[in-house]
């Protein structure tokens, strides 16, 4: 059976009346002051207009009567949100509304925009326990990398199953595994450079970050090859995941009426629903996809299961010796307490989750940070030197690499300006309390130190709105400033107390449930541009790149391309190996 025919056959998530309906507001007069009108918005800049909301009893700004940001009946602001084009509207949002901002969504609820540093820590570290993952959030988790995935679980099976990864992604473990990743690496350089050997030639860099990234995580974290790095076509699954992150954005707004349908129609009627779909339709591309992943991912686990059967010296003939963080992960779970250990299909989910996220993050993150040195020649050429004079084009140490200053700097505010990631959300389940860092006021001049959240409410955790604050970096908050990382960070940075678990930045989330593998990305992407940007030059093509707003972030050419892409012009260094 297919994992998606598994999903909608299985009623995993309990899901209250109270909780869909009943606790969230729905009346226009919810939404009023208290004479049942809009309090007026300033004569002189309308889009300030507040108003009073019943997720507290104080005024909230509302983005809801602004003009310039129209909503549907059925997706409210979300359908603008989360639109394709919406990467100004996302990073304006906190800058022109402020750290609290109220947006409309699904059937007219409300949704907090939350990116005050405060009330992000009360959410993820001091009340987690309050705020859980939003039953969408789960549903689309569970479909994409199947039920018993980190990403997937909650409560004491979560909790078991990172006891088990955290030791698998240590800092040590990633020392051992440098070596892997440049031998990795060496073969990208060769590759690319058979194509430039003539001259300077377009490249699509977006398809070779996947590639790479692919494999590093297939090599390091599976120690199973998905791609040789040598021809022009590629692995299956490599399409497979390439097409993943566009075809989960057309579905993002109806996240919700997938969940509502679980609750109130029969599996039989889900299944007919899905395979209804005709062929080319998002729906039926990602059911596809999700197949592949999931059938790749037991094809790969049934081998290392043989191996293991086999011995050891079955293991250390296979990639990575048997060092990967999958084949660790299987020989700490055969020896963990019967009650801690996870069962086989606890670990191929693991297995699919692992390969997804660490592709498209990774690879996305490669290629925005290629696609800014291309449009800042002067960064390019600072970092290079930096890498030259290191030789980080060869095998270097996990701590030389990591005291690379100004390739720290280039990759720190790459996540900081442009997270890979920017949104998330979280729904409380009792009424609780937001304080906050700094007040806000509300239409009638009322100061306002925490904001009320009643049980059911939805909240979003603003990643880019908190990188990119200014009461937090400074009036140039919003610009890509590599050199400001080279000195000690504002007082006010460090004051803020963001509950981010990388660099007092909200990217790799915060809490319990953090980004495991940010170690491992971090490592990858550092030594993917030690190598690359000691040998070639890039430069920004005629094409024009834009960036669409996904559940990650991707490039295309223009507005109007749908295939994931990023052509950029690629030379050999002068003096480099080549």
């Amino acid at each position: 059976m297919s994992q998606v025919h598994t999903y909608f056959e299985t009623s995993y998530i309990s899901i209250s009346n109270e909780v869909l309906c009943s606790r969230i507001p729905r009346s226009p007069s919810d939404f009023m002051g208290t004479a049942g009108q809009d309090y007026p918005a300033a004569p002189h800049c309308p889009r300030h207009a507040s108003f009073t909301t019943s997720l507290g009893s104080e005024a909230i700004k509302d983005t809801e009567t602004t003009p310039c940001h129209p909503k549907s009946a059925a997706a409210g602001n979300l359908k603008k949100f989360y639109a394709r084009d919406a990467a100004d509207y996302q990073r304006n949002l906190a800058r022109e509304y402020g750290p609290i901002v109220r947006l409309s969504g699904f059937l007219g609820a409300p949704i907090l925009y939350v990116s005050d540093s405060k009330a992000l820590h009360t959410i993820l570290i001091k009340e987690e326990h309050i705020f859980q993952e939003t039953p969408e959030s789960i549903a689309n988790n569970t479909v994409v990398f199947g039920a018993h995935s980190l990403l997937s679980t909650l409560g004491a099976q979560h909790g078991r199953q990172r006891k088990l990864l955290n030791p698998v992604f240590s800092a040590n473990h990633m020392r051992h595994m440098l070596p892997l990743f440049y031998t990795v690496i060496h073969k990208l350089r060769s590759a690319i450079a058979s194509r430039v050997s003539e001259g300077q030639r377009e490249i699509d860099m977006l398809g070779w970050m996947g590639r790479v990234a692919l494999e590093l995580v297939g090599q390091g974290g599976l120690g199973y090859s998905f791609d040789p790095l040598v021809t022009d076509s590629t692995d299956t699954y490599g399409e497979a995941l390439k097409s993943l992150v566009p075809a989960l954005s057309v579905m993002m707004l109806y996240r919700k009426v997938a969940v509502i349908a679980q609750y109130v129609l029969p599996a039989w009627l889900r299944r007919a629903v899905v395979d209804a779909f005709p062929s080319g339709t998002e729906v039926h591309k990602l059911k596809n996809i999700i197949n592949t992943m999931d059938s790749r991912a037991r094809e790969i686990y049934n081998a290392k299961k043989d191996a293991f059967a086999k011995g050891d010296a079955t293991v250390v003939k296979q990639i990575a010796e048997g060092n990967d963080i999958i084949s660790i992960l299987m020989r700490a779970n055969s020896v963990a307490d019967a009650a801690e250990r996870l069962s086989e299909e606890e670990v191929i989910h693991q297995m699919s989750l692992l390969i997804s996220a660490g592709m498209d993050t990774t690879s996305n993150a490669l290629s925005r940070i290629l696609h800014l040195l291309a449009q800042n020649p002067d960064v390019q050429d600072k970092l290079r030197q930096e890498l030259l004079a290191a030789g980080a084009a060869d095998v270097m140490t996990y701590d030389d690499l990591n005291h690379l200053r100004f390739l720290d700097s280039v990759c720190r505010e790459t996540l900081r300006v442009y997270p890979p990631v920017t949104i998330l959300s979280r729904i409380a389940d009792k009424d609780t309390v937001l304080p906050l860092s700094e007040p806000i006021y509300g239409a009638d001049g009322t100061r306002m130190d925490e904001i009320p959240i009643a049980k059911g409410s939805e909240v979003l955790l603003g990643f880019l709105g908190c990188n990119t604050s200014t009461a937090i970096w400074g009036e140039d908050a919003h610009e890509w400033k590599p050199e400001r990382w080279l000195s000690s960070l504002p007082s006010a940075v460090t004051d803020a107390h963001i509950p981010g678990v990388y660099s007092n930045l909200m990217t790799f989330l915060g809490g319990k449930r953090a980004c495991i593998g940010f170690k491992f990305s971090e490592m990858e992407t550092k030594v993917v541009l030690a190598v690359l940007i000691s040998n070639f030059t890039f430069e920004l093509s005629d094409k024009p790149i834009e960036w669409n707003v996904a559940p990650v972030w991707y490039p295309t050419v223009g507005k109007d391309d749908k295939e994931p892409r990023m052509p950029l012009k690629v030379g050999l260094y002068k003096g480099s190996w080549a």
